[in-house]
Formats: structure tokens, sequence, C-alpha cells
């Protein structure tokens, strides 16, 4: 399918940020851009404020003076909506309220052509609802850029039930010619990302009500070991409370409650107390008047063993032993479950059981067992975390990260949570993945590029079970649901499909 052509006018509606964003993209992409707001001034000051961006551009080289002016000449504020008539495509960026979008819509489908694309730019609201009190609700797709929208990449197209295919794959192509990196998406609640996206946030919060970390701790944790761009604190702290808990609520409650989506006591007391972030300087971390710079707690390592023994296969963790060879352990490799032993203490990767339960199933693992959490990427990560089991010795801790500084690593202590807070994160990331692909949201390749490209993922969830083999997932997302009791921990049933299949999502 062709994208539109260039000479094509876009009405956008809703001039503040996403809609002065996607307003900014048209324009840039060569097409004339009618800019519409019911607020008085609203359209020109969206106008100023792309002006002032594409001039920051030149200033900085990455835009000629002459592609500025030219896309400034391609936008025209309107002083209504009737004169939005010649447009092709309107994308809507008003409230994000499904009566205010539908009324907006049946107004402007007597105003555009028969052939016209209607757009909704909702995060998370049924493009099916919006459209169907139109008269042609087959025009209407979900169009959801994410902010900044001149900088972000993806872009969720998304099909309402009654939504046209071609309507689907030309907005598609569309924004793949604008630059963008475009999937697509069934109408379900959250779409992609904002469905993928709730247990990065879900996890670390229960994480933080059990007592496991403190937020600088476990936010340090996913960033130095999971390789995520920012932990869930801050990121929920940048987004604001207010929107992300709004978000969680809204899809908890379009999916009947399921307890997956959850949302959590913390997160509204600190929207009732109007802390919401930086927007209001005060969130997990204080930002105003003083910026607050947390630091995580390290534990104060011991002396590091002068030799280890590698039993079995460490899996992912295998890059630790070369690590310890390179420090001057001596490391020796004999049979065994998986795990290193220095002396008395035993330390091996979480398999979703705590320490203490895995100490008294399995007591060759001795008393002093100490399990340590995953890591993107084990040569690279300059943080581990480590847990310890109840009646393990008192040093044990700083004895593990005697080893872990060796090999170049500081060490976290967590308290003794199943999962941990890498492991447990991801699988269930990779749980809500698959769950998407089960029923029939997105392609794997497709949901997966919308958390690499949407939300700075290091990998997609996906890929990333994959490589860790999902009989990993499955074994690490079962043990939480035997500690918990909870559905919220039950693992996709294509997870197990993939398992008793040898299969894989990609590849």
């Amino acid at each position: 399918m062709a994208p539109l052509d260039r000479t094509a006018a876009v009405a956008v509606v809703g001039c503040g940020a996403m809609g002065t964003g996607i307003a900014q993209v048209a324009a840039r992409a060569g097409h004339p851009v009618l800019m519409a707001d019911a607020r008085p001034g609203a359209a020109e000051a969206a106008v100023r404020s792309i002006a002032d961006a594409l001039a920051r551009l030149v200033d900085k080289g990455r835009l000629a003076a002459a592609e500025r002016a030219a896309a400034l000449t391609r936008l025209t504020p309107v002083a209504a909506l009737a004169d939005l008539a010649p447009a092709a495509l309107a994308v809507e960026a008003v409230a994000e309220d499904a009566a205010v979008k539908t009324a907006l819509f049946a107004e402007l489908e007597g105003v555009v052509g028969p052939d016209a694309i209607l757009a909704t730019n909702t995060s998370s609201l049924s493009v099916t609802a919006i459209a169907a009190a139109l008269a042609r609700p087959e025009r209407v797709a979900g169009l959801h850029f994410f902010n900044p929208a001149p900088l972000m990449p993806l872009v969720e197209v998304v099909s309402g039930v009654a939504t046209a295919p071609a309507v689907a794959d030309t907005l598609y192509a569309t924004a793949a010619a604008w630059g963008k990196a475009p999937v697509h998406a069934r109408s379900t609640p959250g779409f992609i990302v904002n469905r993928v996206a709730r247990p990065y946030y879900a996890e670390g919060l229960r994480l933080l009500q059990e007592g496991a970390g403190d937020p600088a701790t476990l936010d340090a944790v996913l960033r130095e070991a999971g390789g995520f761009r920012m932990g869930p604190f801050e990121l929920m702290d940048l987004i604001g409370h207010d929107v992300n808990f709004a978000v969680t609520r809204s899809v908890h409650a379009a999916f009947f409650g399921d307890p997956r989506f959850q949302p959590s006591l913390i997160q509204q007391e600190l929207v009732e107390a109007g802390r919401l972030g930086r927007k209001t300087g005060r969130g997990f971390y204080r930002y105003a008047p003083e910026p607050e710079v947390p630091q995580p707690r390290s534990v104060a390592p011991g002396p590091a063993p002068a030799a280890v023994r590698v039993e079995g296969d460490l899996g992912p963790a295998a890059p630790l032993a070369g690590l310890l060879r390179a420090a001057g352990v001596a490391v020796e490799e004999a049979p065994g479950p998986g795990r290193l032993v220095a002396g008395g203490l035993v330390l091996a990767l979480t398999d979703g059981r705590t320490a203490t339960e895995r100490a008294a199933a399995d007591p060759a693992d001795g008393r002093d067992l100490v399990l340590f959490d995953l890591a993107l990427d084990y040569a690279a990560a300059p943080r581990l975390a480590v847990a310890v089991a109840d009646g393990a010795a008192p040093d044990a801790a700083a004895r593990a990260a005697g080893l872990f500084a060796a090999a170049g690593k500081r060490v976290s202590l967590i308290d003794d949570a199943p999962g941990m807070v890498v492991m447990r994160t991801v699988a269930m990331l990779a749980n809500e993945a698959a769950d998407a692909v089960l029923h029939g949201v997105a392609t794997a390749a497709d949901v997966d590029a919308a958390m690499v490209r949407g939300v700075n993922y290091p990998q997609g969830p996906l890929a990333l079970g994959d490589a860790l083999g999902w009989p990993r997932m499955l074994a690490v997302l079962d043990a939480l649901a035997r500690t918990y009791g909870e559905d919220r921990y039950r693992a996709s049933a294509l997870i197990r499909r993939k398992v008793q299949g040898g299969s894989r999502f990609h590849g």
C-alpha cells in the first residue's frame, strides 16, 4: 500500500504537546498541515513552538535553514473545524476521553471528504468504541505517536473491529514515509506498549511494597544489570504518577480486573499526596528545590577467594567464569547443577524460587546459599543483585560481594524475594508479550519492535526469552505463581506451547 501523497493535506486537531509534535513531523515530511484547537490562539502558539524547535535544529546543524523555512510555510492555523475540509488525513490529539474523541470525529465526518482517513492518537482507549457511532467507522484507525513525537520513532497503527485493512495499511506506509517505525496492532486495552510495559512498573512497585529494596537500589539493578535505560521508579517520576496510574487503572478495568494489571497502593498514595514526580518536584525522588541524587545500596566486599569451582553450566551467567580467570582467581570446572562454589559459599543464578526455599529443597546447596540475579550482559554489567538464604552466615553477602568484585561488579543485597529483580521483571515482560501475540494483538516481530523503539528496552522481551530459553522463563513464572498463589503470575499458554514444542518466537 502506498503512503499518502506528500501534496495531501493533513489536519491536526488539538495543539497541545502531542498535536504540535505530530504537526511538526507531517510538515517536515512535506505535507500541508492544517492545525485546529478549541482554545483561542492555541494553534498559532503551536506554530510558534514548532518554529522555535526547528530553529534549534538549525543551530545544531541538524536541519538546513531552507528546510526550516519550507516546513513553516506548510503550517496553517485555522479558526474552525470547517476549515479542515481539504484534509486527506485528520489526526486528533485532544483529551484522552472517548466521548470527546467520538464527538469530534462525528463533526469531522461531515467536514472532510468521503475518502479522508480519521486517525486517533489515543494511547489506550478503544478505537472500536471511538469509531462505533460514526456513519463510516471503517475509515477510523489509531495512529499512536509517542512523546515527543518528533523524536520517538515508534507509531502504533491500531485497527478497530471496523477499520478497513486499506486504511491501516495506508497509515502504516505513511508513518514509514515520515521516517517513523510503525507497527500494526489490534485495538485491545493498552495496544502493545501500554499493555506489555505494565509489569515493568508493577514488579518494581511490588518489590518495593515487600521491602525487597529501596527505589534507588532497585532502579540501579534494572539499569546496570538489566540494561534498561531508566529504572521503573525514575521512569514513573518522569512520566508522572497521575498519568502512569491512570493508564494502569484503565488497562486493569478494561481487562475486567485481571490481577496481572492490578494498580499499586503505593502509587495511589503518591497521587493522593500530589507527589506526581518531576512535574511537581517530588515523586519517589525529590527534584525541587534541591535535586536529590539517590544512591543505590552496595555491599562492602569481603576478600576475593583464591579459587572457585564452577559446577555445571551457568547458563547466561557463563561469562562470569572468564571474568574471574582474568582477575587471577583459579577456576576449576566440574560437573554439577550449575553453580559457583567458593569455600563453603554456594552461588547460583535465580530460578524464580527464593534462596531460602531453594536451600531447604536441596541441602546439597549448603547452608550458605546466595542467589544472584540475571544480567543482560554479565561481561559488561557493573552491578549485580544478590539474595541470601535465611540462616546463612552473617558474612555470606560480603563474601559473595568479594567474589563478584573480583569480576568487576558492585553488589546490591536485596531481601530474599522470589525471582529477584531483573529475572522476575524480564519474565513478566516476556509473559505479557507472549499473551499479546497469543491474543492476536500483534505479531512477535511487531511486539518486540514496539518495546525497543517505543520505550527503549535493551532487547525485545520475546527475543530475550528466546535467548534465555523458554524453559527457564517458564520455571521462573511457575515459581512466582507457587510462591504468591496469585493468578497474576500465571504463565501464558503460548509459552507453555513453546516449551513443549521446543520452538522460539524468532527464527
